[in-house]
């Protein structure tokens, strides 16, 4: 039963993704108030996720953050342990001339460089992590597209990386089923508002 919910949030988080209007705009109002966060403010190291498909796009926003060299920037890219588990590896952007399209089409490090030792950054680096999601609930419930990237992420990070979910308002649901390994954002932003959630 948990799953078929999960599949019929997921379904619903997808459309309203996909419909959505205005998306550059709305994009351009929820990239400014995860600037404008304290935690941004405070961060050293700030994750940011390059988007793709239908998600709140995020370039324009990431192409500022690195023109003022502010803050070290760092975007993941998909790939796996040794284990051959999907993971997603971290790697510190200095200029947007160091990705091309990769897997789903989604910008990332040439794989050649992938091994750079200067260019890796460990999850414990993390001060800030700018989360995706197909759908989000007020208390910062999260799904995400089920592929458990994320998941595996947020469980090696240190405790006090602050985890902001961004999405358009039309994705938050009243309420996301939750399971044991899931985690909540400290907060959720949308063009409308900033949710604080229950965190871990």
């Amino acid at each position: 039963m948990k799953n078929n919910l999960k599949i019929l949030q997921r379904k619903l988080g997808y459309k309203a993704r996909d419909v959505q209007k205005n998306k550059e705009d709305l994009s351009q109002k929820i990239c400014q108030k995860f600037m404008d966060q304290a935690a941004y403010q405070k961060a050293e190291w700030v994750m940011w996720y390059v988007h793709c498909r239908s998600e709140v796009r995020t370039l324009p926003a990431l192409v500022h953050a690195l023109s003022t060299q502010q803050k070290k920037i760092v975007v993941p890219y998909c790939t796996k342990n040794q284990h051959g588990e999907r993971k997603l590896g971290l790697w510190w952007l200095e200029s947007l001339d160091e990705l091309i399209p990769g897997t789903w089409g989604i910008l990332e490090p040439l794989k050649s460089r992938w091994s750079e030792k200067a260019k890796q950054v460990d999850p414990e680096q993390l001060d800030l992590i700018m989360v995706p999601g197909v759908a989000f609930d007020h208390t910062g419930g999260r799904l995400g597209n089920g592929a458990g990237y994320y998941d595996r992420l947020l469980s090696m990070i240190k405790p006090e990386t602050v985890l902001t979910g961004v999405c358009f308002q039309s994705q938050m649901l009243s309420e996301i089923e939750m399971q044991d390994h899931d985690v909540f954002m400290d907060c959720v932003i949308t063009e409308n508002k900033v949710y604080q959630g229950k965190g871990r």
